[in-house]
């Protein structure tokens, strides 16, 4: 027997339950793992309080994100006592994920930790920083260099927004990071690396076709309107990689600054992502990541307290990272 949080629907309302499972009941899967580590994401905080359609399957143990050891396995790539990492692939929504002493899942769905990173520092990471990594390749395979020029980021307080920031300055580009509080969150972010802080409504004005040339490469977790005025004013050659609608998933933009000043805009996805390219991005993230970011704040609760940080989550009442230690 092992402890987990249950979501069951009961005449249309969310019912979490912590509870005991067997080992039995648990879904199909080549890898059966301990989870040693989970996270509360703002998703997690949806599904577990009902308050988005997240849950696509009944009843469900949450939890998009894990980190864990390996009990046993049918996948010749995993052996008991290996470390691994889960994130995305629709785990903690249609099937069942992290927030259990147990789970088993499939093994393409699985990444090994890397060397460098123990299974604690994996869920600091999570998803919103291996969306950062990815983000990150995407300039740097754009042609985006140091050198290039500044670099910003959008929603630079967020999850993945202060990820990159502490992944670009780690790597010695110039950042600047645009956030919609710069009073409260300014001194993080410059502890992150972030090299000057822009108040959010600089960009919330609407956008011209074309505007000054400001800006060598962004990240880019808005959407809307700041994505608009950022492609705007982007240099000649820049590049843009976009992961996030924050702010809303309609872009108010014309083609002129792609024609006229050779701007690419890259989407990102981490949920999908093929494994080859997950653990690139895991194995740039144990080598690029600073231990400032680890330094960040990090609330670790039990399962016991799930129900409660989610609920704070979803009204913006967390500040930092939320780990739920298995």
């Amino acid at each position: 027997m092992f402890k987990a949080l249950l979501l069951e629907n009961q005449d249309g309302k969310t019912i979490p339950t912590l509870t005991r499972l067997t080992e039995s009941q648990l879904p199909e899967g080549e890898v059966r793992v301990a989870v040693s580590y989970s996270s509360i994401n703002y998703k997690d905080g949806l599904a577990i309080t009902g308050k988005g359609k997240i849950v696509r399957q009944w009843p469900l143990v949450p939890g998009i994100d894990f980190a864990g050891t390996v009990l046993e396995s049918a996948d010749s790539r995993y052996q008991p006592g290996d470390k691994v990492v889960l994130t995305g692939w629709g785990v903690g929504e249609g099937h069942w994920g992290g927030m259990a002493e147990q789970a088993r899942i499939k093994g393409d769905w699985l990444v090994p930790l890397p060397a460098g990173l123990d299974e604690r520092q994996a869920m600091c990471i999570g998803t919103a920083g291996l969306t950062a990594m990815l983000c990150v390749l995407a300039l740097e395979e754009a042609g985006i260099t140091p050198e290039s020029g500044e670099v910003l980021v959008t929603g630079a307080a967020g999850g993945v927004g202060s990820a990159s920031v502490a992944l670009l300055a780690a790597l010695g580009y110039q950042v600047a990071a645009l956030t919609g509080r710069p009073e409260e969150q300014g001194a993080m972010l410059t502890a992150l690396g972030a090299s000057r802080i822009v108040p959010r409504s600089e960009l919330l004005e609407p956008a011209k076709p074309l505007e000054k040339q400001l800006w060598a490469g962004a990240i880019d977790t808005v959407g809307s309107q700041v994505l608009a005025k950022l492609l705007a004013q982007m240099n000649y050659g820049g590049a843009v990689a976009a992961c996030g609608l924050a702010g809303g998933f309609d872009l108010p933009t014309s083609v002129m600054p792609f024609i006229l000043r050779n701007v690419r805009l890259q989407g990102v996805d981490s949920v999908m992502c093929p494994l080859e390219r997950r653990q690139l991005a895991w194995q740039r993230l144990a080598r690029d990541l600073p231990a400032s970011f680890f330094a960040q704040a990090v609330t670790e609760i039990g399962l016991e307290q799930v129900v409660e940080a989610a609920e704070a989550i979803t009204l913006g009442q967390i500040a930092g990272r939320t780990l739920v230690k298995l």
